[in-house]
């Protein structure tokens, strides 16, 4: 097949804008060629990405802009697939043209934005609800990232089991234990404590940093010496967080890094003595993954995707429950021999994804729809 991929969501960038989501397609892509024999066409709007085995078509709008991006979707996107030829598109993000013959499959990453309205803008809300909705009854297949998120789309818009495969993250081979000197090394370049609790994420409502920061008032009072870092931009409605550190005393306690480099995120997560994300929603959860392949224990919500993610291998606690959050933490910290189980559980738990492995469950989707149309 000649298979076109949406992939204007891609980006090199060495910010958030190169995290999450344009993660998870640049790795996709990369690995693509060496899973399935096909000839693999990628629109994008970051002129720097090249992958071999693939040809890459640039766009010559500024795609990385929404409203340019969405336009481009919906009008020059379908006139680019019937001049190359296209036999399947893969949407890669939520949406795919509403005039287009092409058959397609979709990736959906979650659908916060169904669940969780409020924590959008009204156009952006509107516009991914209405379009993926009707994308993903459109698709000839779906590839969703966890069973929660295909769980949701059953439960929501009626979509069949036997439409939707599972492609999973994989996890970067630079998340692993790293020895204890470059830790050290890295601690004292960056003024970080020697003991240290690690969040890593968008500094948003959906992620529970306020219960996060109670939990740890509650460590604190317990006499535990050990310090707060809440690593990741800042989203939206983030306030309400920098309020309650100020509210519990908790300024000197609690450290805010900013925006992480990926590069770097293996030294914080070596360097933590626990990883906590209590996110009361996710897709799947990335942050415990790289957490777990870098040998630190995670406690997690038991929301969602996460203790999907995690298995057996991390501490789940409900995401409203800050006193079992904080004994989930206390329970890492005040026994190491806990602490020791879940390292070893948790890089054994890690190897089982694989971006080799993501990449494998596309093909098969891809195939999938191909086997239909010859029984067609």
């Amino acid at each position: 097949m000649r298979i076109g991929l949406n992939a204007q969501l891609l980006s090199l960038s060495d910010s958030y804008r190169g995290a999450g989501i344009a993660h998870y397609i640049h790795q996709t892509l990369m690995h693509l060629p060496r899973a399935g024999a096909h000839t693999y066409i990628a629109f994008v709007a970051d002129k720097a990405f090249r992958a071999d085995g693939m040809e890459v078509v640039p766009s010559r709008l500024p795609t990385s802009r929404p409203p340019v991006r969405i336009l481009w979707e919906q009008t020059f996107l379908p006139v680019e697939l019937a001049r190359r030829g296209i036999d399947l598109l893969h949407a890669m993000a939520f949406v795919m043209p509403v005039f287009s013959a092409v058959p397609s499959v979709v990736t959906v990453y979650d659908v916060s934005f169904a669940l969780f309205p409020e924590s959008f803008r009204p156009f952006n809300r509107w516009y991914l609800a209405t379009m993926t909705r009707r994308s993903v009854r459109k698709a000839r297949a779906v590839l969703a990232i966890s069973q929660n998120t295909a769980n949701d789309l059953c439960r929501l818009w009626g979509i069949p089991r036997d439409k939707i495969h599972l492609a999973y993250c994989g996890v970067d081979d630079i998340f692993r234990p790293v020895p204890g000197g470059e830790v050290q090394a890295f601690r004292e370049a960056r003024g970080l404590p020697a003991q240290y609790i690690l969040f890593v994420g968008t500094l948003e409502p959906r992620k529970n940093v306020v219960r996060l920061v109670e939990a740890f008032a509650l460590l604190k009072k317990q006499g535990l010496p050990h310090k707060l870092v809440l690593a990741g931009g800042r989203g939206w409605m983030y306030e309400p967080i920098f309020a309650a550190v100020e509210r519990l005393g908790l300024e000197s306690e609690v450290l805010f890094p900013g925006f992480v480099p990926r590069q770097e995120l293996p030294l914080w997560y070596n360097g933590a003595a626990v990883f906590v994300y209590p996110s009361l929603y996710e897709g799947f959860g990335l942050g415990p993954l790289e957490a777990m392949a870098c040998g630190t224990p995670v406690v997690v919500s038991d929301r969602a995707s996460l203790p999907e993610v995690v298995g057996d291998a991390g501490l789940t606690v409900p995401p409203d429950d800050v006193s079992a959050l904080a004994e989930a933490m206390a329970a890492i910290l005040r026994e190491p021999m806990q602490a020791a189980r879940l390292r070893e559980r948790g890089l054994r738990r890690a190897r089982e994804f694989t971006w080799e492995r993501t990449a494998q469950a596309t093909v098969q989707a891809y195939e999938s729809v191909l086997s239909e149309r010859r029984h067609v």
